[in-house]
C-alpha cells in the first residue's frame, strides 16, 4: 500500500511539475521598444534677381518693364529635407491689361529661357528635373530671364505681368527608377 501511495504521489508532483511547466511557457511575457523615425521630403523654392544669386527677387515684382526688355530671374528648387526627392515645377503665365482697355492680352508674349539640358516638359504641362535631388542640393536654374516680346501693343501699355512658380517633390526611395515613373504628385 505505502508503495502504492508513493508511486501516487510521484505522479502527482510530476503533474503538478508539468502543469507549472506548461503554464509558465504559455505565460510569458518580455517587453521592447522600438522607435522608427520616417524621413521627411521638404523643398525650398529659390528665386534670384542677380546672377551672382545674392538678391532675392523682390515680391512685388518689377516695374517700368518695356517690350523687348529681359529681366533676371533665376528659378531653382533646394532639397531642405532629410531625404532625396524628384522635383516638378507648374509655371503660370498671365497679363492683366489695365482697366478700360479693351482687348484679349497673350501671355505667350512673356519669354523665358527654359533649361532644356536638367528639365524636360511633360505631357501635364510642368517641368520635371531629370536627376533624382540629394539632401541640401539645389537644382540647375529652370529658366534665367524673363523677356517681354518686342510685338507688344499699345494695348499693353501698363499692363501687369506675372510669372507665378510652384514647385512640388516627392521621394526617390522606392518610387519607380526615374522621376517619370514616380507615383504620389499632388493633385493640383
Amino acid at each position: 500500500m505505502k508503495r502504492k501511495l508513493l508511486a501516487a504521489a510521484a505522479i502527482v508532483m510530476c503533474l503538478s511539475i508539468l502543469a507549472y511547466g506548461t503554464l509558465a511557457y504559455f505565460t510569458t511575457e518580455d517587453t521592447a521598444h522600438n522607435v522608427i523615425t520616417s524621413g521627411d521630403i521638404d523643398i525650398e523654392l529659390l528665386e534670384w534677381a542677380d546672377e551672382v544669386k545674392t538678391t532675392p527677387f523682390p515680391e512685388n515684382g518689377v516695374s517700368g518693364v518695356m517690350p523687348g526688355n529681359q529681366e533676371t530671374k533665376i528659378v531653382e528648387v533646394k532639397n531642405s529635407g532629410s531625404n532625396a526627392a524628384y522635383i516638378r515645377v507648374k509655371v503660370e503665365k498671365e497679363i492683366l491689361l489695365p482697366e478700360g482697355v479693351e482687348g484679349e492680352p497673350n501671355s505667350d508674349l512673356i519669354k523665358m529661357d527654359f533649361n532644356e539640358t536638367y528639365w524636360m516638359l511633360g505631357d501635364d504641362g510642368f517641368y520635371y528635373y531629370k536627376a533624382a535631388l540629394k539632401p541640401d542640393y539645389v537644382t540647375e536654374p529652370l529658366f534665367a530671364s524673363v523677356s517681354f516680346d518686342v510685338s507688344m501693343g499699345n494695348i499693353y501699355q501698363n499692363s501687369t505681368a506675372s510669372v507665378d512658380v510652384i514647385a512640388y517633390a516627392v521621394q526617390v526611395a522606392n518610387n519607380g527608377d526615374d522621376v517619370k515613373d514616380a507615383k504620389g504628385w499632388p493633385e493640383v
